[in-house]
């Protein structure tokens, strides 16, 4: 009961001050480019802080530790992944976009398009894509509550699902950019400590010896020095290691292509900051994915395995709570129902942050290029009129969160996230790249990579073992898994970036290679970006 109790006045200081955070940023959020971009007000450290908690969700916080310590060196390849894509983001889109676009990734697609039928793809792709990583996100926070309160009820995670539903909801429409970016700088700080902390509480343990805490790892796993091999969950069969392959390249082109990433690059006021927020991004990221080694490891070595296999009753995305409470001093002690209580109320920060970008990144779609690009395309709208239909939006994506998120509690959320990346790196990336980078791509090439891109790696999933025909499957009991592969990646982003060429090269449109140059220039100097704005 003590442990529950101080659960519960830890979980309600992190709401409160979140809630006390987006009720500050309200009263400074006065005109669409408040909502959309805080003012671009925010400063390269800042938006790089921020940047660092919209992405280090409770996919990595809970869902990598829980699958390395359950995969050994295969789980550690979701954390490579997901730092090693920063270097695309850098390189190829940060700045470049920041300087072409406004808002959203639609608008540096629409800049030299027909604006109605890319920006409806655009909006699309964004909200598929965010409810995909809203997904993870609410999963893993069903899966936190129902441990700290000692149950195993499908109703009390059902329920919590629903209320982390009602308060991202709330973030969004209340607080707008400025109220979701404080939330995440400070999720992003308390992530990071809390991660210490642990990591040099299992160190600790291990004498500060990795070496022993790796051997440790592999003796208990079960698996022996195959534990801290390649080739334990991608190594079997020549599938699975096409499937590693597959999800390699949605992790590392994903990151460019997540709409609530790419409009956080919109936050800062000039292209210099853009860079310096994703320098200190990486920096940020890269101290947290080595410390998931040690907690995915130090999960391995530390609890039993039944605790963390599902196949034997456990819950691999709990690894990283139940190590906190291990090195706390176990199950019972104070120490350890204080850190326990300590680090599930980060990875429920977490989890509040992440899903406040995600919904505002939609929303924001939604009213930006669907409402007003596509549907009051020809008609004067107020910016409080689109303000007003983000807001709407988010209640129905938040609500469509939810009714999704009850029956995928069985997945690994860090498996979920990989979906994302890949459904974002076939569909929103080619589309990004071609119109950057290819003077002749035009709105027929945009729709065509976006809609295809996107039907393929939906359509794959469905169609995968995912959904169907195995036991840890959405639905374990039938079998239509006609596609072998887990991640679509492998097929699905290709034939983006093939269908955004042949839709291209099948049509000529002389207005969209007109508007190129201009394009180009704004985009590597920033010439001309601010009037864009403004305008």
């Amino acid at each position: 009961m003590d442990t529950q109790v101080l659960t519960t006045v830890l979980f309600l200081a992190v709401v409160a001050l979140t809630v006390a955070i987006t009720f500050w940023a309200s009263r400074q959020t006065k005109t669409a480019a408040d909502f959309y971009s805080g003012g671009r007000s925010f400063s390269g450290f800042q938006n790089g802080l921020a940047i660092g908690g919209d992405y280090m969700s409770a996919a990595s916080f809970l869902g990598i530790s829980g699958a390395i310590a359950l995969y050994g060196y295969d789980g550690f390849l979701y954390s490579i992944g997901f730092l090693v894509a920063w270097l695309v983001a850098l390189l190829l889109v940060a700045e470049m976009l920041r300087n072409a676009g406004r808002y959203t990734m639609a608008d540096q697609l629409a800049f030299r398009m027909s604006q109605r039928p890319v920006r409806t793809a655009a909006s699309i792709s964004t909200v598929v894509v965010s409810i995909f990583y809203l997904l993870a996100q609410m999963v893993g926070a069903g899966t936190l509550v129902a441990l700290l309160l000692g149950v195993d009820s499908q109703a009390v995670q059902n329920i919590t699902i629903i209320g982390v539903g009602a308060l991202m909801i709330f973030y969004v429409v209340v607080g707008g950019m400025k109220g979701t970016t404080y939330v995440q700088i400070v999720k992003a700080v308390m992530l990071m400590l809390g991660s210490a902390l642990i990591v040099v509480l299992v160190l600790v343990e291990f004498n500060f010896n990795l070496s022993s805490l790796l051997g440790a790892a592999a003796d208990n796993s079960g698996k022996g020095e195959a534990f801290l091999q390649p080739g334990l969950q991608y190594g079997a069969s020549l599938t699975s290691k096409i499937d590693f392959l597959s999800l390699g390249l949605a992790l590392v082109l994903g990151t460019a292509g997540l709409p609530h990433i790419l409009i956080r690059f919109y936050t800062v006021p000039t292209a210099r900051d853009a860079r310096k927020s994703v320098l200190w991004a990486i920096g940020l990221i890269g101290a947290f994915y080595l410390m998931t080694l040690v907690l995915g490891f130090g999960a391995a070595a530390l609890l039993d395995r039944d605790q963390v296999d599902p196949l034997e009753g456990g819950n691999q995305n709990l690894a990283s709570p139940l190590l906190a409470e291990a090195v706390g001093g176990g199950e019972g002690s104070t120490g350890g129902a204080v850190l326990l209580a300590l680090i599930s109320a980060v990875a429920f920060a977490t989890i509040l942050a992440v899903v406040a970008g995600l919904t505002l990144a939609s929303s924001s779609s939604v009213a930006h290029d669907l409402y007003k690009g596509v549907i009051k395309k020809d008609q004067p709208i107020t910016e409080k009129d689109e303000v007003r239909v983000a807001r709407i939006a988010a209640f129905v994506i938040g609500a469509i969160a939810i009714a999704l998120s009850i029956p995928a509690q069985r997945l690994n959320i860090a498996f979920l996230v990989a979906l994302a990346f890949a459904v974002a790196a076939s569909a929103n990336l080619p589309a990004i790249i071609f119109n950057m980078f290819w003077r002749r791509f035009n709105t027929r090439g945009a729709v065509w990579s976006i809609y295809g891109g996107l039907i393929s790696a939906v359509g794959l999933v469905l169609f995968s073992p995912v959904v169907s025909g195995l036991p840890t499957s959405l639905f374990p009991d039938s079998d239509w898994s006609y596609f072998p592969l887990n991640n679509p990646g492998i097929v699905s982003i290709p034939l983006g970036f093939l269908l955004g060429y042949l839709g291209t090269i099948s049509k000529r449109e002389p207005a969209a290679e007109d508007r190129y140059t201009e394009l180009e220039v704004r985009a590597l100097t920033g010439a001309g970006a601010e009037q864009a704005v403004q305008h």
